[in-house]
């Protein structure tokens, strides 16, 4: 499969088999990571995978514990997703860097409030996009979702250190066939026509 047809293929799957995922395919989505781009090389990225179901469920029961809002929850079949993957960046790091002497000139090296874009963020969303394709060639289901107010609570249970931030998580295995979109799929997406601006706005 190419990029093309990945990109083409590439859906949020958000119902799994429990079917575990083959562990060498895994590590070819995990490793797609490091094509993406880095800030000055920075690389202050880390991936903790979640691939054993306890430790899945682990996940789980800190952000949608047993009762009520589980049992209501739209989407039961993500919950057997037998990996998840949290893309973990660490801030300070390119702070740190853009404060070594190639790259001090910029002024980025005296505070994460001096960039005016946080391209940890940026970094970060390129490498969990490579993941997603990869996770497309290799025939697996994926879905990035949001951590949000759990954050804290997830890093905890983890061992995250506290100046690393949870980018997101990232549900990987074998979709179930069960298909249905998000209410937010009907808003569709625009032609390349309606978003790109040629030598100018």
């Amino acid at each position: 499969m190419d990029v093309s047809e990945a990109l083409a293929g590439r859906r949020s799957c958000r119902s799994y088999s429990p079917d575990p995922v083959d562990p060498a395919a895994l590590d070819r989505v995990l490793a797609a990571c490091r094509r993406a781009p880095s800030a000055g090389n920075t690389w202050a990225l880390d991936l903790v995978v979640l691939d054993r179901r306890p430790d899945v469920d682990r996940y789980w029961d800190t952000t949608l514990p047993s009762g009520p809002r589980r049992d209501a929850f739209t989407w039961p079949g993500l919950l057997r997703a037998p990996v998840i993957v949290l893309p973990v960046i660490d801030p300070a790091a390119y702070v740190r860097r853009y404060a070594e002497p190639d790259k001090e000139r910029s002024g980025l090296g005296a505070a994460e409030d001096a960039w005016p874009v946080p391209y940890w963020w940026v970094d970060a969303g390129a490498a969990v996009m490579a993941m997603l394709l990869a996770a497309t060639a290799e025939g697996l289901g994926s879905l990035l979702f949001g951590v949000f107010g759990h954050e804290g609570d997830v890093a905890a249970e983890l061992g995250i250190p506290g100046d690393r931030r949870i980018v997101g998580a990232v549900a990987l295995g074998w979709p179930d066939g069960d298909g249905r979109p998000s209410a937010s799929a009907r808003r569709g997406r625009p032609e390349p026509r309606d978003f790109i601006r040629r030598n100018g706005w």
